[in-house]
C-alpha cells in the first residue's frame, strides 16, 4: 500500500499545510469538506499543489517532518519545481495509488 507527503496551499506562495496520508484522495476530500478542523479550515488550504509517493509509512512521516522543518523558501522552490502555477495536482494521483 502507497503512502504520500503532500502540501496543500490557499493561493500561491500563501498559507500551506505539509501532511502524510495512506489514501491520498480521501485525505484531501476531508481537508475541503472541513473534516479536517484546525490550520487548514482556519485559512482556507484546500489546493493539492504536490506530493509525494512512499513505500511504507515510516519513510512517508519521516519525510513529512524534514520538510516541515524546512525554511518556507526551500518549501516553495520544490513546489515550484513540479508545479511552477501552484495548481490543483488532484488529477495527477494514479488509480495505482
Amino acid at each position: 500500500m502507497s503512502h504520500f507527503v503532500y502540501i496543500l496551499a490557499n493561493r500561491p506562495h500563501g498559507a500551506i499545510y505539509i501532511g502524510s496520508a495512506r489514501d491520498l484522495r480521501n485525505r484531501i476530500e476531508q481537508h475541503r469538506s472541513g473534516v479536517a478542523s484546525g490550520h487548514t479550515s482556519r485559512y482556507a488550504i484546500k489546493t493539492l499543489v504536490y506530493f509525494e509517493r512512499y513505500e511504507n509509512a515510516v519513510d512517508a512521516l519521516h519525510r513529512e517532518r524534514r520538510m516541515k522543518r524546512w525554511h518556507r523558501a526551500w518549501k516553495d522552490k520544490l513546489i515550484e519545481g513540479v508545479n511552477p502555477g501552484w495548481c490543483d495536482v488532484c488529477a495527477d494521483i494514479s488509480d495505482e495509488h
